[in-house]
C-alpha cells in the first residue's frame, strides 16, 4: 500500500468528506460513460481502451513524482493474477453493461464490499460482526429486489443476463481486492499494483476483443468520445489517483464508508442524463445497499 504518515490518519474534515463525495459522484457517472461509448466502440475493445489510456497517464504520473515502474522483486507473479482478475471485471462489467440499464449495473457492481467483507472473514480473518452481518443481509436483500425488477418496459428494465454479468464484476472486484490484501502485494504501492492491472489489462481486453471478432470502432461520435474520455481521464486515472492521496491521509476504513454514496449517485445519474425509468425497486435496492456498504464499512 501507499506509505500512511507517520503521524497517524487525520480526522475527516469537511474538505476531504467533499472530496470523497466528489469522488463517488465520479464512479458513479463511469457507468454512464460506459453506456455513452458503447454506442459506437464494442464492449471490450472500448474496456481495453479504457486500461490503455490510463496506463499512459498512470505512467506519466508515476514518473513525475519520481516513483520508480518496477514492482518489488517477489511480487510479478501476484501483479499477473490480479491483473487477470482485474480484466475479467471489466470483462463482466461492460459486456453487462451493454445489456443491461446504467441504474441497476451500478447498484449491482457496488456489491463489491459484500465480497470483500466475506472473504476478508474467511481468509484475512477480519471478523464480521453483527453489525456488519446486517449490513450484508441487507445488501443481499437488495441484490434480490434489484434483480426481481422488471419495471419500466421493454428495454428499460434491463436483460437479467446483463444483471448477473454486473454482479460478477462486483464479486470479481472483491475477489481482486482480497487478493491483494492476502499476498505480498498489500506492502507494494497501490500506483504499482494499479499499473500492473491497467497494463495487463489492457493487452488481455484488445486481445479478446479481436478473438471474439468485435467490430471494434464502429460509430465514432463526440459522445462516444466523451464517454471514453470521461473512463480514462476522470475515473481511471485522476479519481484512482485522488483516492490514492485520500487513503494516505486518512482512515481507509472512514474513507470506504462514502462508497455508499455511489449506487445513489448512479441511480440519479441514469435517471437525469440517460432517461432510465426509475422504480420503487430499483430505488429500495440502492438504498438497502447503501445502507449494508456503510454498515459493512462501518468502524
Amino acid at each position: 500500500m501507499s506509505r500512511i504518515a507517520t503521524d497517524g490518519p487525520r480526522p475527516i474534515d469537511a474538505a476531504a468528506a467533499a472530496s470523497m463525495v466528489g469522488l463517488c459522484a465520479i464512479w458513479a457517472f463511469g457507468q454512464i460513460a460506459i453506456k455513452l461509448a458503447n454506442e459506437g466502440i464494442s464492449p471490450l475493445w472500448q474496456a481495453g481502451l479504457r486500461s490503455g489510456g490510463a496506463m499512459v497517464v498512470m505512467t506519466a504520473w508515476m514518473l513525475a513524482r519520481g516513483i520508480d515502474l518496477r514492482p518489488t522483486p517477489g511480487t510479478l507473479g501476484w501483479m499477473l493474477l490480479v491483473g487477470m482478475t482485474f480484466t475479467m471485471e471489466f470483462v463482466f462489467l461492460f459486456s453487462g453493461m451493454a445489456l443491461t440499464t446504467a441504474a441497476r449495473g451500478t447498484v449491482l457492481l457496488y456489491t463489491a464490499p459484500f465480497f470483500i467483507a466475506i472473504g476478508s472473514h474467511w481468509l484475512l480473518r477480519d471478523r464480521l460482526t453483527p453489525v456488519r452481518m446486517a449490513g450484508l443481509v441487507l445488501a443481499f436483500g437488495g441484490v434480490a429486489l434489484a434483480l426481481s425488477d422488471r419495471g419500466g418496459g421493454p428495454g428499460a428494465s434491463g436483460d437479467w443476463r446483463g444483471d448477473l454479468l454486473c454482479l460478477a464484476a462486483g464479486a470479481s472486484w472483491g475477489l481482486l481486492t482480497v487478493i491483494v490484501k492476502a499476498t505480498p502485494l498489500r506492502t507494494e504501492r497501490v500506483e504499482r499494483v494499479l499499473l500492473g492491472q491497467l497494463a495487463v489489462s489492457a493487452a488481455l481486453l484488445m486481445a479478446a476483443s479481436t478473438l471474439i471478432g468485435e467490430a471494434g470502432l464502429f460509430a465514432p461520435s463526440a459522445r462516444v468520445w466523451a464517454g471514453l474520455a470521461w473512463q480514462v481521464v476522470a475515473v481511471a486515472s485522476f479519481s484512482y489517483v485522488g483516492f490514492f492521496v485520500m487513503v494516505q491521509r486518512h482512515s481507509p476504513a472512514q474513507i470506504s464508508s462514502f462508497t455508499f454514496l455511489t449506487p445513489l449517485f448512479g441511480v440519479a445519474f441514469a435517471m437525469a442524463i440517460l432517461g432510465e425509468p426509475l422504480t420503487p425497486s430499483l430505488v429500495g435496492a440502492a438504498a438497502l445497499i447503501a445502507t449494508g456498504i456503510w454498515l459493512v464499512n462501518r468502524r
